[in-house]
């Protein structure tokens, strides 16, 4: 594999994840990422509030919700939770009336889909030994 930083680690790590949702839908991405994916809301600091979305946190993981418009879904490219358990995971969408989507198993990892309220796709999966 070729190196292009001369052996730098140039990324520390992940800041945050960003979705887009349509304008005057943050009732919905509460409802969803709080409500049903444990998510915490974080306040957005006060210079981007006006620009309208809403910040969570879960885990040490940051997922930003901005608003686009024209707002279109992420149908392909999505972010991927780890859950403790899948099977938990799955009763408690069952339980709380969301569906998912099943897709084949890779190496050590078992997964789901999901949609957000907006259409954004959402990985759910578990590693597994």
């Amino acid at each position: 594999m070729r190196r292009t930083t001369g052996g730098l680690r140039l990324i520390k790590g992940l800041h945050h994840v960003q979705l887009a949702m349509p304008r005057d839908a943050e009732h919905r991405a509460r409802a969803f990422y709080c409500g049903v994916l444990g998510f915490e809301e974080v306040e957005k600091p006060a210079i981007l509030k006006g620009r309208g979305g809403a910040w969570f946190t879960c885990s040490g993981i940051e997922l930003h919700m901005g608003v686009e418009e024209p707002f279109s879904p992420a149908k392909k490219a999505h972010p991927a939770f780890r859950v403790a358990s899948l099977d938990q995971m799955m009763r408690h969408l069952e339980d709380q009336g969301v569906p998912y989507r099943r897709d084949v198993d890779l190496p050590n990892l078992r997964r789901v889909y999901v949609d957000d309220p907006f259409g954004n796709r959402i990985e759910l999966l578990e590693q597994i030994e």
